[in-house]
């Protein structure tokens, strides 16, 4: 029987979930009103006039503080056919029903196939003879048994399958609406066909405290996502925590950036007047105070920073970034201060192209003027008035492989761009035009990797082949060579010109840092050799500038800073990986995680510190640590699974397990089973023991498509992977086969969520709130209360969610601080900090969760 529409006490029950029919499940609440699907589909679209019904009035009281229903008004209980225990049903019985209780119990057992029932028992055996007893004595009874006689409750009423897990067949709530009548006695048809309803284990379906919410009574239909064309289907669990699709209580501050960008990128180091370090990775500008170990952080690009220069009052800083795929990433300049990180000016939107090359204050008008160079494919050379926005004048180099450009320190109308076979010098005219003059004739194999400037004007370069070139200007002004000589074998990263009239020069093949005195016409005064670990010179800069104590910064090319001189050792102050970092683990029990990358290298970090670092032999792309927090595996791009002791870095077991990359690998809960997925689709499994350290191969299962994540589920029977083209695979650890329907494998509990596909993590695709509609999600991770949700994607987004997150229209606290893929996000223990590592760029974050 059903709520009638005019009178709330003529209706004994509402069905929760039925056995025989599914109703529509367009409709919702909004505003304290139901509402029915458009086109009248669903429940029919008449307008709600009428005064509160039961379902308005009491439904609202389901989910309680107190952890109890409002027992005046209904409950929510589960009647179960004594003879046929599959079939079941939730019911909302109307307590205040004038119909007496025999009939209802005659009206509920047409409902379970029972023709004349007349007893209902609690599992005990005890009966149920009035509302009464169903509001006093058996308050705390949620499952009742329907009879036609003395019942004998045999067993279990809940079927069970290790393979399958059992269905819960929920219905919707019924609207206040248009609700079709239905007579209070009679047999209603029901088609043979339909499949019989089956139950989850009691604990996955009531909760022990006694609440439900709306979601615990609704049907929930199975989401679709649409992946790069192809439409995925995931299946809701029974049983969920409740969705919740506004922003979550907490956001994503900045609070670390570790490493350098050195690989590619050079004069890209600046000592500020506060003694901060002043250096780009990624998006961001690092400013790292060695004194007060701590860090600020200009988050204003939107894209990688290509090249960055300091005004001479060293208190502005302008920054040029690449352009991006949405027009909120277009290429452009910001000048901002190094005091308070505010954005002062914005300029070349919408004229500069994929990228800013180079840029650079002008020096004899106090910084007034400011050069860029695009990146595109005519190079364009632009001269702004930077205060007032005014653009002076361009003109297109059509040099490929322009590297750099400079004001000449006594003329602001002359401009010197250096590349690829390229040296050229620009006079600005009053009209705005340019006149080339090119030094380096063409063709030229040289590339012109740093310009220097004598106190004379004097031009100083260098190049890929080891040289150091100065030039002159004759009577007629024209540019000769006046020396040129050999200063490095092979190519020069920086040269810096001291006060004192000291030139250094550094080396990227060599790692040699030399000493030349340009008064003595280059005279070498001294060099060092930087170790190997640390790489090649890319720049330079005195630590104390202004003074003569020789000290200084270097970045090399493996993304490391050190500090030194050329008569004593140097040591690190910065360590970053030197080429792409892709692995990432969380330690279990304390706020440590370890980063691997194609460097060879591996690094346990606390925070903000490095506790050690390692080299192996092999490139490593995934980390896991024993739940135990002793050891950490690593998998490499040649197929080798490495054992690592947690406390002093050694590797103590290297195990070749494929000949394909191991993108994946990950412990079960108790940890004696360690899965690992590779690249050729297949799923590797080593029992564990010794804390760790000891791996026994059990077997493999086999696959088709490469692998990229990995979720043990919490009995260690199961596990479930994704794919590059993002199907989601689940595997049966005990049978060693995959499990080929999804449908069995939604009930399962997942002891980690790193797998980008699935029901509870599909609000993250295809949301309304994108700037792109084709997002690529590349990562994600749960946090450990099960509240939130951190996701990267292909285009350097990281997103914070609520868990579970399962609508397009969930919400999220968004950051934008990479350009390329966002490789990996995993949240620390305590649900305090969250790391991120950028792929590509291996750049490495660490980023405090603080309230909104």
């Amino acid at each position: 029987m059903y709520i009638d529409e005019d009178s709330e006490e003529s209706s004994p029950f509402v069905m929760l979930t039925s056995p025989s029919k599914s109703w529509p499940a367009s409709y919702g609440k909004k505003n304290g009103m139901w509402y029915a699907s458009p086109g009248n589909q669903g429940w029919g679209s008449k307008p709600a006039s009428r005064k509160p019904s039961i379902m308005e009035a009491d439904l609202g009281t389901l989910s309680t503080t107190s952890g109890s229903i409002k027992r005046s008004a209904g409950r929510v209980i589960r009647i179960i056919n004594n003879l046929d225990h599959s079939v079941q049903c939730r019911v909302l019985l109307n307590l205040r029903t004038s119909q007496p209780f025999e009939e209802v119990l005659e009206d509920l057992g047409q409902v379970l196939k029972i023709n004349g029932a007349k007893k209902m028992y609690t599992g005990t055996g005890q009966e149920v003879r009035s509302f009464s007893q169903l509001r006093n004595e058996f308050a705390d009874v949620d499952t009742f048994y329907l009879a036609t006689g003395t019942a004998l409750i045999a067993g279990s009423p809940i079927r069970r399958s290790r393979s399958r897990p059992s269905v819960v067949a929920a219905a919707p709530i019924l609207p206040t609406e248009e609700l079709p009548k239905v007579p209070l006695r009679g047999t209603r048809p029901r088609s043979k066909s339909r499949p019989r309803i089956l139950y989850a284990p009691e604990s996955e379906i009531l909760r022990p405290n006694g609440e439900y919410t709306m979601l615990d009574i609704m049907k929930e239909e199975p989401t679709k996502v649409t992946i790069r064309g192809l439409r995925r289907t995931f299946y809701p669990p029974v049983h969920h925590a409740p969705a919740d699709n506004s922003p979550p209580d907490k956001k994503l501050q900045l609070q670390w950036v570790h490493g350098y960008r050195g690989i590619d990128a050079r004069r890209n180091l600046w000592v500020l007047p506060t003694g901060e370090l002043l250096y780009y990775v990624a998006a961001v500008a690092v400013l790292f105070d060695r004194d007060e170990d701590a860090q600020r952080h200009y988050i204003g690009h939107t894209e990688d920073i290509m090249c960055m220069d300091v005004h001479p009052s060293r208190e502005l800083v302008a920054s040029g970034q690449k352009a991006g795929r949405d027009r909120k990433s277009q290429a452009h300049v910001r000048i901002w201060s190094t005091e308070s990180l505010q954005t002062l000016y914005v300029f070349g939107m919408g004229e500069l192209d994929t990228g800013v090359t180079a840029v650079a204050f002008s020096q004899l008008n106090g910084g007034s003027y400011i050069l860029a160079v695009d990146s595109g494919r005519e190079s364009i050379l632009s001269v702004w008035q930077w205060q007032w926005g005014h653009l002076l004048g361009k003109v297109a180099t059509l040099q490929e492989g322009l590297s750099g450009a400079a004001f000449h320190p006594l003329d602001d109308n002359l401009i010197i761009t250096h590349g690829r076979g390229h040296l050229a010098f620009w006079h600005r005219r009053k009209d705005g035009f340019f006149e080339r003059t090119d030094i380096v004739k063409q063709p030229s194999r040289s590339h012109i990797t740093s310009v220097q400037f004598e106190p004379d004007g004097d031009v100083i370069t260098a190049d890929s082949d080891g040289f150091i070139t100065i030039y002159s200007v004759d009577s007629d002004g024209a540019y000769f060579v006046r020396t040129e000589f050999e200063a490095h074998n092979k190519g020069i990263g920086c040269l810096i010109m001291l006060g004192e009239g000291t030139l250094l020069s550094g080396g990227e093949k060599d790692r040699k840092i030399a000493a030349w005195d340009s008064l003595q016409n280059y005279k070498k005064i001294a060099d060092t050799k930087l170790p190997e670990a640390a790489g090649g010179v890319r720049t330079i800069y005195p630590q104390r500038p202004g003074r003569n104590d020789g000290n200084i910064y270097v970045g090399t090319t493996r993304n490391n800073i050190l500090e030194g001189s050329l008569q004593r050792r140097f040591t690190q102050v910065v360590f970053g990986h030197g080429r792409q970092l892709w692995g990432l683990a969380a330690h279990p029990e304390d706020e440590l995680y370890a980063t691997a990358g194609h460097d060879k290298h591996v690094a346990l970090w606390r925070k903000n510190k490095l506790i050690w670092t390692i080299q192996t032999g092999y490139e490593c792309v995934a980390l896991a640590f024993h739940p135990f927090g002793t050891a950490l595996a690593a998998g490499s791009t040649e197929g080798h699974l490495l054992v690592i002791n947690c406390d002093n870095g050694s590797v103590m077991l290297t195990l070749r397990v494929c000949g394909s990359p191991l993108n994946c690998v990950s412990y079960n809960q108790v940890g004696d089973m360690i899965a690992m997925g590779s690249q050729n689709g297949s799923i590797y499994l080593f029992r564990v023991s010794r804390d760790g350290f000891s791996y026994k191969k059990v077997n493999k299962i086999r696959g088709s498509q490469p692998l990229t994540h990995l979720d043990w589920s919490m009995d260690g029977n199961f596990v479930q992977t994704v794919t590059i083209d993002f199907d989601l695979l689940f595997w049966d650890a005990k049978s060693l086969s995959p499990e080929r329907s999804p449908i069995a494998m939604k009930d399962v509990k997942w002891l980690t969520s790193n797998c980008t596909v699935g029901f509870l993590v599909a609000g993250q695709w295809s949301n309304r709130y994108y700037s792109s509609a084709n997002t690529i999600i590349a990562t994600c991770s749960r946090s450990a209360a099960h509240d939130m949700l951190a996701s990267g994607d292909a285009e350097g987004y990281l997103r914070l969610y609520r868990y579970p997150c399962i609508s397009p229209r969930a919400e999220f606290h968004e950051s934008k601080v990479y350009s390329g893929m966002l490789a990996c996000a995993r949240f620390l223990c305590g649900d305090h900090t969250l790391i991120t590592v950028g792929g590509t760029d291996a750049s490495l974050m660490v980023w405090d969760i603080v309230e909104e």
